[in-house]
C-alpha cells in the first residue's frame, strides 16, 4: 500500500449493543468467515467493508478510532511495529500525532466499536513494514506477541499486509498458532499486492490457501500496480472495472471461497500513486462478480453472490474527501445478495 503515514473527524454511528448483535448473529444476519458458524457476537457480516485507520498523520484527516465512519465493519489499525526480535510485534499509539489521543481512550474506543458490531484488528506490514517470519522461532514470536497485543488492546485479530515478501510455510504456522490461541472469534484479513495473487504458486496465495479454514477475507490492493493478467490470460490496466473483476476472478477460481475475496482500492486519488477508481466503479465490479451485471468487457463465466465486499486505504483519506467513498460503497456492499 502506498502507506505513507493519516485519519477523520466524524461521529460513529449508533451503538447497536451486544444484546442486539447477539440476536442478529443467532438469526443468521451476521456470519463469520468461511465455515465459521460460531464467531460470536462480533461476527463479520456476510458482506463487509474494511477500512485502514492510520496511527499517524500524513496529511489525511486525523481521526480517533471513534471517528471512523459507521459503514466500516472491519477496522484495520495501521500498523504494528517490528522489534529487534525476528517475527515479534509491538504496537505504539502515536498520541502526539493524533492530537493527544491516549492509550486508555484508544482501548475504550475499540470496545465501543466492538459493541457496535465492528471488528478491530491490527495490521502487520504496510509499505515500510519490516516484520519477517522466516523460521519456526520467528513464527512463534509472531503468534505469541500478536496474541499478547490482542489481549492488551482487545484486537479481534490481525491483517497481513507484508509488502516485502513472505514465507508461506512459516507465516501459515504463525497464523494457525495465533488462531488457536485466539479462539473462534478470530478475524484474519490479508492485503496482498496484485503481483502476489497472480498465481497459486506465489507465496502470498499459498499462505491464503494454507490458512483458508481461519481466513476471513483477502482484500487485494488493486492499485499502485500497473497492468496485470486477468483469469482469462488477457492483460488489464489498473483503474478500470475490468481490472477489478478479471483479477478477482483469479482468486475466486484459484481456491478461495467467494466470502474470502474483497476488492481493495484507494479512498481518493490522493491515497495512492495510481489505480484510483471512483466508488461507482467499485460498485459496478461488485455487481459484475455477484450478479453478472454492470460488467465491462470482461464477464466472469459464473457469478459469486457470496463475495465479501470491499476495502479502502484509508478511513482517513475517506474522511478527507467528505467520506464519499464509504457513503457510496458501504450501502452497496451491505445491499449485495
Amino acid at each position: 500500500m502506498d502507506h505513507a503515514r493519516g485519519r477523520t473527524r466524524r461521529k460513529a454511528g449508533p451503538v447497536i449493543g451486544l444484546t442486539t448483535a447477539l440476536a442478529l448473529a443467532l438469526t443468521g444476519l451476521l456470519t463469520g468467515g468461511a465455515d465459521d458458524a460460531d464467531a460470536g457476537t462480533r461476527a463479520v457480516p456476510k458482506h463487509a467493508v474494511t477500512g485502514y485507520w492510520q496511527n499517524f498523520d500524513n496529511g489525511a484527516t486525523v481521526q480517533k478510532l471513534s471517528d471512523v465512519q459507521d459503514e466500516y465493519d472491519i477496522i484495520a489499525v495501521s500498523f504494528a511495529d517490528a522489534t529487534s526480535t525476528p517475527g515479534e510485534l509491538a504496537f505504539n499509539l502515536d498520541s502526539a500525532a493524533l492530537g493527544g489521543y491516549t492509550v486508555d481512550q484508544f482501548k475504550a474506543d475499540i470496545k465501543a466499536k466492538q459493541a457496535a458490531g465492528k471488528s478491530v484488528i491490527l495490521s502487520v506490514g504496510g509499505e515500510k513494514g519490516a516484520v519477517t517470519v522466516a523460521d519456526s522461532a520467528s513464527a512463534t514470536a509472531f503468534a505469541d506477541s500478536a496474541y499478547k497485543l490482542m489481549q492488551e488492546y482487545g484486537f479481534d485479530g490481525v491483517d497481513i499486509d507484508l509488502e516485502n515478501g513472505l514465507h508461506s510455510q512459516y507465516m501459515s504456522q504463525a497464523l494457525k498458532s495465533l488462531a488457536g490461541k485466539a479462539g473462534s472469534g478470530f478475524v484474519l484479513t490479508m492485503a496482498p499486492q496484485t503481483i502476489d495473487m497472480q498465481s497459486t504458486s506465489n507465496e502470498y496465495f499459498k499462505t491464503a490457501l494454507a490458512v483458508k479454514d481461519i481466513l476471513t477475507v483477502v482484500n487485494m490492493q488493486y492499485y499502485n500496480s500497473g497492468s496485470m493478467l486477468g483469469c482469462d490470460g488477457k492483460v488489464y490496466s489498473q483503474g478500470s472495472v475490468d481490472f477489478l473483476t478479471a483479477l478477482a476472478c483469479i482468486q475466486l477460481e484459484g481456491g478461495l471461497d467467494p466470502s474470502q475475496v474483497g476488492i481493495g482500492v484507494p479512498a481518493s486519488s490522493k491515497a495512492a500513486g495510481g489505480g484510483y477508481v471512483s466508488p461507482s466503479v467499485v460498485n459496478q465490479a461488485l455487481d459484475c462478480l455477484a450478479k453478472g451485471t454492470s460488467c465491462g468487457s470482461f464477464k466472469p463465466s459464473k457469478t459469486y453472490p457470496g463475495i465479501r465486499g470491499a476495502m479502502t486505504w484509508s478511513t482517513n483519506w475517506d474522511a478527507a474527501d467528505g467520506s464519499s467513498w464509504s457513503k457510496a460503497v458501504g450501502p452497496h456492499v451491505h445491499g449485495l445478495p
